[in-house]
């Protein structure tokens, strides 16, 4: 039987802007302090799995040399918003062949300024915008057959499903309060790019983007980046009673893409490959949804948050108005989500974002979340997902030593 897998060391720097630091420069910072987290030194790990974008190919490598060039194999990982989270499966994967007994794995971004995800094109010597391209070949149509823009693709997932579950409401309202939630939740995480609190009424009157997406109910883009070290259950037992006493055990690992299916392929389905991760996650960690203490879901969008009430299994299926109108994912209730601000407050440096969300969920099973604790929290869920598509869920578990 594969050995289990721990996160031993984990470490998430301040998202925001770093203007004085490249992206080589942030991951070593995540990757040195996931390191001394752990209590061991660069020399014990096996194998390093590092996700980014935007930088040039080798960046694995490039980040190797400055926090230890020791020969070891180099994964350089893209995989669109889900990079992190498959930086953290392929280390996993590694440790359960028997290949390493440390793994490392780091994901970082510099985005700050980068605009809304989605947004491309090309600026002319003038003020105005050039399409060129593929893309400015349909430009025109955008907005009236369907939209590449990351906000107008969410707002439409959103709207679809209140039409699918005959909502009677006013979405504006019902995402305004997703979104307050979030930015109430990022007041007591120090490190969340943006910790100041907003009203419903705030949010509802901010610029709007994508009805019924305003810009406080997107994603920040910013710059950071986040690492986890990764130890075999068997090198485990040999480490100290704080070592074993701090790690997190990681119950199910799980990396999906889109099925086929005969399907309208002009809104992308953010739906069915996170329903069948999670059912995959739960199947492997021996859990359901109830067992959860908190979940770590991939806000990209407000509109997003509500569909994953339902795809991940939190809600019964078309209640996911229902179960957030009960007060369930605030931080005080049944299952909290997104308790650090989610990625409208907390950022989103896309490929950090994965290993950013384990990070959170490591820090309440350790008792380490400071103000913002949930308190007597065993089991959390981290979840990812990146169009293309992409989705990955860690199911994390307290120690017992």
């Amino acid at each position: 039987m594969a050995e289990n897998v721990w996160i031993l060391g984990i470490y998430m720097t301040k998202f925001g802007k770093h203007l004085d630091r490249d992206v080589v420069d942030l991951g070593a910072e995540a990757s040195l302090a996931a390191i001394a987290d752990a209590g061991i030194t660069m020399s014990d790990i096996d194998m390093l799995a590092a996700g980014n974008l935007m930088a040039p190919p080798g960046f694995g490598q490039a980040l190797q040399k400055q926090i230890g060039q020791t020969g070891i194999p180099v994964y350089n990982v893209s995989n669109a918003c889900a990079t992190g989270a498959t930086a953290l499966r392929t280390a996993v994967m590694a440790i359960k062949a028997g290949e390493a007994r440390y793994a490392l794995a780091v994901g970082v971004e510099k985005l700050a300024g980068a605009g809304l995800l989605g947004g491309r094109g090309k600026p002319s010597t003038g003020n105005e915008w050039t399409p060129q391209g593929r893309f400015g070949a349909v430009t025109g149509l955008d907005g009236r057959v369907g939209t590449e823009a990351m906000p107008g693709v969410f707002a439409q997932v959103g709207m679809e499903y209140l039409h699918e579950v005959d909502y009677s409401g006013v979405p504006l309202d019902l995402f305004a309060r997703i979104a307050e939630k979030n930015h109430e939740h990022s007041t007591l995480n120090p490190l969340a790019a943006y910790t100041k609190s907003m009203s419903a009424e705030q949010i509802k009157n901010d610029v709007m983007i994508a009805y019924p997406n305003t810009r406080s109910m997107c994603s920040a883009n910013c710059d950071g980046a986040a690492a986890a070290v990764l130890v075999s259950d068997s090198e485990l037992s040999k480490l100290s009673l704080e070592q074993r006493r701090r790690a997190v055990k990681i119950s199910a690992s799980v990396l999906t893409s889109d099925p086929w299916q005969e399907a309208c392929q002009v809104l992308p389905d953010v739906n069915t490959l996170t329903r069948n991760a999670a059912q995959r996650a739960y199947e492997l960690a021996g859990i359901g949804p109830s067992d959860l203490d908190l979940v770590e879901l991939h806000d990209c969008f407000a509109t997003a948050e509500l569909v994953h009430y339902d795809n991940l299994g939190l809600c019964e299926p078309g209640n996911a108005v229902d179960f957030f109108e009960s007060g369930a994912t605030w931080r005080t209730g049944t299952t909290p989500v997104n308790v650090s601000g989610g990625l409208e407050s907390k950022g989103h440096p896309i490929s950090a974002t994965g290993i950013a969300n384990v990070w959170e969920v490591c820090h309440h099973l350790r008792g380490e979340a400071g103000d913002r604790q949930i308190e007597g929290a065993r089991v959390g869920l981290a979840h990812v997902i990146g169009l293309g598509s992409a989705c990955g869920i860690h199911v994390l578990e307290r120690s017992a030593a």
